[in-house]
């Protein structure tokens, strides 16, 4: 009996060791299966497209380079075009003088 278990480790190991050196065939290519931000290219992001943007889930979150991407984009276009100040007037990039 001892035999028995003994040859089946060695077969064991072998077909390890078959796969691993690649003789057991590939694995087929990753794709990625992430949804796209449905996000317009060609007007600047409005609040409802905020309201409607779903990140993807990461293993312990969101994904850090889909998220950058999107502050760096809202960053660039609220440098771009800058809108009323709080109190209705265009703001000028320079903290209100009290």
């Amino acid at each position: 009996m001892t035999w028995f278990f003994a040859v089946l480790v060695v077969l064991a190991m072998g077909g390890v060791a078959v796969v691993a050196s690649g003789k057991g065939g590939s694995m087929p290519p990753a794709y990625d299966d992430r949804p796209d931000l449905a996000l317009p290219d060609d007007r600047p992001i409005g609040a409802e497209d905020l309201r409607r943007v779903r990140f993807p889930l990461a293993l312990r979150g969101y994904r850090m380079s889909e998220v950058d991407a999107l502050l760096a984009r809202l960053a660039s276009e609220l440098e771009d075009e800058p809108g009323p100040g709080p109190d209705g007037s265009a703001s000028s990039g320079e903290p209100p003088r009290v």
